[in-house]
């Protein structure tokens, strides 16, 4: 599922509590397409023979596929275009398996006026099981930092 519009928020919008979700239904060629972006041809990711003698049965997706689903919400939604990632924490608490549905979430938990940093916590659920939790700290641009760049395009 895509996103059916992008939001952007300046610092000043922001307050803690501002929420959004994602939904993705995995699919086979996001394991596969992520497996070739990134390198990462782990069997337990491709392969379902060798999946199927593991501890979790089949073919699981990548933990940093679930976790880039983070990037979409903070780049795209919440706090949206312009804000610049700084950091991410992550535990991965449980498999995410081809055909689940993702509900990934951001929540704004901090809002740090020096250099303008937002603290979110993250988490990933398929149903009621979190498979996926953390904290991402961005850098997003304040009105006045656009102003200029506004100014001149008028």
């Amino acid at each position: 599922m895509s996103f059916p519009e992008t939001t952007s928020h300046f610092f000043e919008d922001l307050a803690v509590g501002m929420r959004e979700t994602y939904l993705k239904t995995v699919l086979d060629s996001d394991v596969i397409g992520f497996a070739q972006i990134s390198g990462d041809h782990n069997p337990i990711h491709l392969s379902e023979h060798f999946a199927a003698k593991s501890r979790f049965g089949g073919r699981i997706a990548h933990g940093l596929y679930t976790a880039s689903l983070i990037s979409a919400i903070l780049g795209m939604r919440l706090p949206g275009p312009g804000a610049i990632y700084l950091s991410q924490t992550l535990k991965f608490r449980a498999p995410v398996r081809i055909g689940d549905v993702i509900a990934v979430s951001v929540e704004v938990a901090d809002l740090i006026d020096k250099g303008a940093r937002v603290l979110l916590a993250c988490e990933a659920r398929v149903d009621a099981t979190i498979v996926l939790e953390g904290e991402a700290t961005v850098m997003v641009p304040r009105r006045a930092d656009l102003q200029p760049a506004i100014l001149a395009a008028s």
